[in-house]
């Protein structure tokens, strides 16, 4: 399995859905004057923007070293995990705000416009369509071991979870009547508050790793565990970790027999090397430093 071409064929198939339910929401939000709906289409636009992002940096982090970058390129794809999570910020503040000033008007008295028809079986083709895409899109992020298409596989799941919220309200006011038309904006405004923390999560995790944040405590005490396994192999400490990219980097301490060879040593640190890239992946960073017993 070709990990890039995978990555593109999951991102691609997100694009169509979301290029398909851009052009229909904002035809129905204009068409069935709905604030909700033009909501949900500056949200799947910016799925759309997300799924280039992608594109272009799983390009540039599947290039191997070379003399620039000694570990690799893999930080392109937690920076995409970063810059997607910004564009979500922004669109959710730009909902909110519109969704604020639609209500403001009404509280002054202004008669809202109760929205088409159209705008309602919008929201339920996105539901649908989203959810699906998400699915798809999760399921293939797993097996790629790919943060980036996890990332926007959330992004489809958040429009889709929005898409639920532009239902009800569009739903409430076209058929609760004209007293309840205040439901459309007011479903705008829970959207964005939705993809906010959707956003804070993705922000969250891609300027972790960008950060050099440690792995996850579960993660680091199963490498202590799996190091002190080894045959000749005690007490690992000094422990270091981090991502590059979809990739771990693990440093760590090790103690062996003083008396063994440097020969002996070597082989046997090798052994712990090859057994961490044998759990964590081949391209897992791994570097050993040796001790001898009682130095410690």
């Amino acid at each position: 399995m070709n990990r890039e071409k995978e990555i593109y064929k999951v991102t691609l198939v997100g694009s169509a859905v979301n290029v398909l339910l851009l052009t229909f929401k904002f035809v129905a939000g204009a068409l069935g004057h709905s604030a909700a709906m033009m909501a949900d289409a500056l949200h799947s636009l910016s799925d759309f923007v997300t799924d280039v992002v992608v594109l272009v940096f799983v390009k540039i982090s599947n290039k191997p070293q070379d003399k620039s970058h000694d570990y690799g390129h893999g930080k392109y794809e937690t920076l995409a995990m970063t810059v997607i999570g910004l564009a979500l910020l922004g669109v959710a503040i730009s909902i909110i705000v519109k969704g604020a000033l639609k209500i403001a008007d009404w509280l002054n008295g202004e008669v809202l416009e109760a929205p088409g028809m159209l705008a309602f079986w919008a929201a339920i083709v996105s539901i649908v369509l989203k959810e699906a895409v998400y699915r798809y899109s999760i399921h293939k992020a797993k097996r790629l071991n790919s943060k980036a298409v996890e990332a926007n596989a959330w992004h489809h799941r958040s429009d889709a979870l929005s898409s639920i919220g532009t239902a009800v309200g569009i739903g409430g006011a076209i058929f609760l009547g004209a007293r309840w038309t205040i439901l459309d904006p007011v479903a705008s405004v829970v959207v964005g508050a939705f993809i906010v923390k959707v956003a804070f999560e993705l922000l969250k995790n891609g300027i972790g790793d960008l950060m050099e944040q440690s792995l996850p405590d579960a993660v680091e005490e199963e490498i202590l565990r799996l190091v002190a396994e080894v045959p000749g192999v005690s007490n690992p400490h000094e422990l270091r970790t981090r991502r590059i990219g979809n990739h771990y980097a693990i440093e760590l301490h090790v103690l062996m027999d003083g008396n063994l060879s440097l020969k002996e040593a070597h082989d046997k640190a090798s052994e712990v090397e090859e057994l961490l890239r044998g759990h964590y992946g081949e391209e897992t960073h791994v570097v050993v430093h040796v001790e001898p017993l009682g130095s410690e």
